[in-house]
């Protein structure tokens, strides 16, 4: 399902279309920190970004983003900025005065965020609410229409609003409707300059909910550009394979516009993880040159397990040592086979690169296979390398890519947002802490958010979740429920990790 969509202009930068596929970030500065935000920027700028993201979850930081803007421009740094709201109309309505584009999420621009608490809405209860939305988002538009700003339609899994809930709950049919009424909303005022996303910790909700909105903006004639993100794909390897599985799945399909690789990590480390999945799947476009169909997607029995194979001469070997009696499909890396050709069932995928970076070859395998293991076509995997990097690491890599598409879950997952200014604590420190403490369990997942912006909505899919709530406090969830609030931040792990015990020692 390739998708052209029209071209739309952010300050000195055009997107969309044929053009390149263009690499963003988002600083974790304190936006009211004006030296530490421009320099962050400028690290983000020449490492590659092309258009900056800063948070502004107030009116103070919405102002601040004017001295920014002015320093960056002095010191002749022109890349667009993008400002990040989240529940207050009147200071995206500053913002977008100041800055080339403003970032909308329809969860909480003007409805009451998911509180995960089923409710039923009447026809006219649901019209109702989302006129009143309609009427809270005309005076943005007037705003961006005057001073010439894009808006991003930013749609995150973990922050449906309650609306939305009531009706499609957290899936990704209620994502691209979320995106598909304010789209209507924009247009039904002639307004255009546009950009969507929908993103998701999840590789396969961030697909699927991609593909249906395509769907339903062609049923509505509409083709504005897209944005692609996981929401919170961690840290180091994991963080930049999950990345890529997603990304790259879509990027081959021929959908998306612009990337952003949502690391755990300094802003400035995103930029060359997403110009490597740009440049596997299109070169310096990121253009793929013959677009994939991305097939339905396939369930899988409860007791299925995909697996890992090693190569050994002409012979394949499984986990248990035994010589494969599988479906064993050997491709070039650069060719690799469309996922609807292939078998129903018993498919092992034997694809060969030649690599000697362990880094760009995790990246590149990401990008390449995610497409079969989200959509459920393959079975077994046996990555093959002609260079310096030995048959363990790829047999680890193997697990990471079914880890990051969720086809098989051998290890705990960690889910970790890139931190912004709205975190109050040291997330990637926390992050090491919560991995250190419980590495040792297996199948789990458990999610680090620095805030409660998308914290206890994308980690719903997790089974526990450390959620910083204000300055150097967290909550602890099993789930979407807080068992412990407002614990001191030198505790949190602790009082995690008491949790988790006390669980497995019930089961």
């Amino acid at each position: 399902m390739a998708y052209h969509s029209r071209i739309v202009t952010i300050g000195s930068l055009s997107v969309g279309g044929d053009l390149p596929v263009r690499v963003q970030s988002m600083t974790n500065t304190n936006t009211l920190d004006t030296r530490s935000s421009v320099e962050q920027c400028i690290r983000i700028i020449e490492a590659g970004g092309e258009l900056v993201r800063l948070t502004a979850q107030g009116m103070r930081e919405a102002e601040n983003l004017r001295n920014i803007k002015k320093q960056l421009r002095e010191a002749h740094f022109y890349a667009p900025l993008c400002a990040d709201i989240h529940f207050n109309p009147d200071v995206a309505e500053l913002a977008a005065r100041l800055v080339e584009k403003v970032r909308i999420n329809p969860g909480n621009y003007a409805d009451k965020r998911a509180s995960f608490v089923k409710k039923e809405l009447t026809e006219d209860e649901y019209k109702s609410e989302l006129e009143r939305t309609r009427e809270r988002v005309l005076p943005l538009i007037e705003i961006c229409r005057e001073y010439g700003t894009v808006i991003r339609v930013g749609v995150n899994h973990g922050s449906l609003s309650d609306r939305i809930m009531s009706r499609y709950g957290n899936t990704p049919e209620g994502m691209a409707v979320s995106a598909i009424e304010f789209l209507d909303i924009l247009r039904g005022e002639g307004f255009h300059d546009i950009v969507v996303s929908m993103k998701s910790s999840d590789t396969r909700v961030m697909v699927e909910s991609n593909l249906l909105l395509i769907k339903m903006m062609t049923e509505h004639e509409m083709n504005y550009p897209i944005h692609l993100g996981i929401t919170e794909a961690g840290e180091g390897d994991d963080g930049r394979i999950i990345s890529a599985a997603g990304t790259g799945t879509l990027l081959a399909a021929g959908i998306g516009d612009t990337i952003r690789v949502s690391l755990s990590e300094a802003p400035e480390m995103e930029i060359p993880v997403a110009k490597e999945i740009i440049r596997f799947i299109g070169g310096s476009q990121g253009r793929a040159a013959n677009p994939i169909n991305i097939p339905g997607f396939r369930e899988r029995d409860i007791h299925y397990k995909p697996g890992v194979f090693v190569h050994n001469g002409k012979e394949y070997i499984d986990e248990s040592g035994n010589p494969a009696t599988m479906n064993i499909i050997s491709f070039e890396a650069g060719m690799p086979p469309q996922p609807e050709e292939l078998p129903e069932k018993n498919v092992v995928l034997n694809p060969v690169f030649s690599k000697d970076n362990l880094e760009e070859l995790s990246i590149d395998a990401a990008a390449l296979l995610g497409r079969y293991f989200i959509t459920r076509q393959a079975d077994g995997l046996c990555i093959r390398n002609i260079g310096k990097i030995n048959e363990a690491k790829l047999k680890e890599l193997s697990f990471s890519i079914l880890q990051a598409t969720e086809a098989r879950i051998t290890r705990t997952r960690y889910v970790s947002c890139p931190t912004c200014g709205r975190t109050k604590f040291n997330l990637q420190e926390a992050v090491r802490e919560v991995k250190k403490a419980t590495s040792q369990f297996k199948g789990l997942k458990i999610a680090v958010m620095g805030c409660i912006v998308n914290g206890p909505g994308e980690m719903a899919g997790s089974d526990y979740g450390y959620v910083g709530t204000g300055e150097g406090k967290v909550h602890i969830y099993r789930g979407t429920e807080p068992v412990f609030k407002n614990v001191p931040e030198d505790e949190a792990v602790s009082r995690l990790l008491e949790l988790i015990e006390s669980d497995q020692a019930s089961l």
